[in-house]
């Protein structure tokens, strides 16, 4: 079986994180996110994947080469210029060696489940469509496309983030992973934009075509924001969601080689240190994603947080909910709390800044 895998995009709403990374390859749970996706195609018996990448292109190779080390081939298809989902898909298509018959399963670069990918690609032969979607349901589906079907699952109609209330028909949502005919991809216009989801969806609908939706409600998750990355993170680690890339064993927290971790330390919820990073005595690092090189001092307390390659968070310091970007420098004593981001390189003296009057 061969597979599209779509890494082009710039990662905008991550950034600092993404700012010399491409979103796919993150660290995510000790290895590159993309890593987890890979392996998980391999398990369900994908052989030949085709990265379709444009952002920061080059980083890609260097760390997968041929693809031989996860038992598959890799083909690396580079967009110049940004071509929406479609035209990625049509795009790194070229690469692909399969019959027009054949399923390729095509996948977004940013979305972390459970979904049996097997059971997908049986799905979608038995029901002999030209496409089949994953669909999950979400409390909230006003920030999603939402796709309803009817009792058979076959697609009824594509609304694309609705705009008003009346338009939110259902709950079920497009959660990232389809499974094409070939000769389905082939008919995508080529060497321009294309949305998948405005464009050749509605129109294969149109068309009398059968797009088939299975509704799967295993475990999912959109890693758009840091947030969700550092949730993901710590998802896999805990083994909520089951990864085969995982370096390790799944528990409370990930130490990589070469890391250190002082006594009195305390990492939990499944806390992620780097390589070469080092933990100081009495910090507590909660459901944390720690990157290569940094440093935690001594007495911080750490939580739900992303710290950068090199970063240095001060001891004493409090931080909750932020992104601290790549070789930024956190003095001690400071307390940074719900979604505030510190720029790659950025300096922050000590005790420059608080958000609780008791502290």
């Amino acid at each position: 079986m061969e597979a599209i895998l779509l890494v082009g995009g710039k990662g905008s709403r991550l950034r600092p994180v993404t700012e010399h990374t491409p979103k796919p390859m993150v660290p995510t749970a000790g290895v590159p996110f993309l890593a987890h996706q890979l392996s998980r195609a391999r398990a369900a018996g994908v052989t030949h994947v085709a990265l379709a990448t444009s952002y920061l292109a080059e980083v890609f190779e260097p760390y997968f080469g041929d693809g031989s080390a996860l038992g598959m081939r890799i083909s690396y298809v580079h967009e110049r210029e940004p071509l929406g989902t479609g035209g990625a898909i049509r795009n790194a298509s070229k690469a692909l060696t399969c019959g027009p018959d054949e399923p390729v399963l095509v996948f977004n670069g940013d979305i972390l489940t459970g979904l049996d990918i097997r059971a997908l690609v049986d799905g979608h032969r038995t029901a002999g469509a030209e496409v089949s979607l994953h669909l999950t349901r979400v409390e909230d589906p006003s920030a999603f496309g939402l796709v309803p079907t009817d009792a058979t699952g076959r697609v009824l109609a594509f609304t694309e983030k609705p705009e008003r209330p009346e338009e939110i028909v259902t709950d079920q949502v497009n959660a990232g992973c389809y499974v094409f005919r070939r000769a389905v991809i082939d008919t995508i216009a080529d060497g321009r934009p294309v949305s998948v989801e405005r464009e050749t969806f509605p129109s294969l609908l149109a068309a009398g075509a059968l797009l088939h939706g299975v509704v799967d409600q295993t475990y999912w998750l959109d890693l758009g924001r840091p947030a969700a990355l550092i949730q993901a993170s710590a998802d896999l680690v805990r083994g909520v969601v089951a990864s085969p890339a995982l370096p390790g064993r799944a528990g409370e927290s990930l130490v990589l080689p070469g890391a250190e971790v002082a006594d009195g330390a305390k990492l939990s919820g499944g806390t992620v240190v780097g390589a070469g990073a080092r933990i100081a005595r009495d910090a507590v690092v909660d459901g944390t994603v720690v990157l290569d090189g940094a440093r935690i001092g001594a007495g911080a307390q750490v939580r739900r947080s992303l710290i950068g390659a090199g970063a240095r968070v001060g001891a004493r310091t409090v931080l909750d909910g932020t992104v601290i970007g790549d070789r930024a420098d956190v003095g001690a004593d400071n307390e940074l709390l719900d979604g505030v981001r510190v720029w790659c390189e950025a300096v922050l003296p000590a005790a420059a800044i608080r958000f609780s009057s008791n502290c």
